[in-house]
């Protein structure tokens, strides 16, 4: 997930950068890793340790389901998708997880670059510096590009909000099942086993 940049940080950022970013600029840049670009103003992504391996925990979990069924490609937060922005500016966002059905990209190549299109499911695990509102505007830009599938996961809840592109929603905990429905057919998880960290096996003396 993404927070706005601290007052400090921001003004650091505009004496060394344009005022409104290219995506082009943005790709060249030493601050694409970290950050997300939101209608040519940068905004810093704060993942933190838990939020990290939650996120880990569904690329992987994913990424074996969509490989399995030759379903398409998963990505992984460092993955940018360049997405229209209903206030201008060029915008890229970086899901957590993301996942990009066979036949969008031209001969099912990802892009050197930035995707030129939205993914169909994206996934964003909620870190403790994220703002609701950048939530929720992350959440209505998704959706205005076309993400059939938005999944939200909350780690302090251990639970889960769903959004899809009809407008419906749905939130999932414990030993509800989390699934793919049209979007990743008979992908089914059930929710407390995404949170579930391993624990070390006690050892016999």
């Amino acid at each position: 997930m993404s927070t706005v940049l601290p007052h400090s940080a921001s003004d650091i950022a505009a004496a060394i950068l344009p005022s409104a970013m290219t995506a082009g600029d943005f790709a060249q840049s030493s601050h694409q890793k970290d950050f997300e670009l939101v209608a040519g103003r940068l905004v810093e992504r704060a993942m933190g340790v838990e939020s990290d391996w939650i996120g880990s925990r569904l690329l992987t979990l994913l990424t074996n389901f969509v490989e399995s069924h030759s379903l398409g490609l998963v990505f992984g937060p460092q993955a940018g998708y360049q997405l229209k922005s209903e206030t201008g500016g060029d915008t890229v966002r970086k899901p957590d997880v993301s996942f990009v059905r066979f036949g969008r990209f031209p001969n099912d190549e990802p892009p050197k670059g930035w995707a030129l299109l939205a993914p169909d499911l994206a996934a964003e695990v909620v870190s403790p510096g994220d703002l609701a509102e950048d939530l929720r505007a992350k959440l209505r830009q998704y959706q205005a590009n076309g993400v059939r599938l938005v999944w939200i996961l909350w780690p302090d809840a251990k639970s889960i909000d769903v959004y899809r592109l009809d407008g419906t929603t749905a939130t999932l905990g414990g030993d509800d099942f989390l699934s793919g429905e049209d979007v990743l057919p008979e992908f089914r998880q059930r929710v407390t086993d995404i949170f579930t960290r391993p624990r070390p096996v006690p050892r016999s003396e």
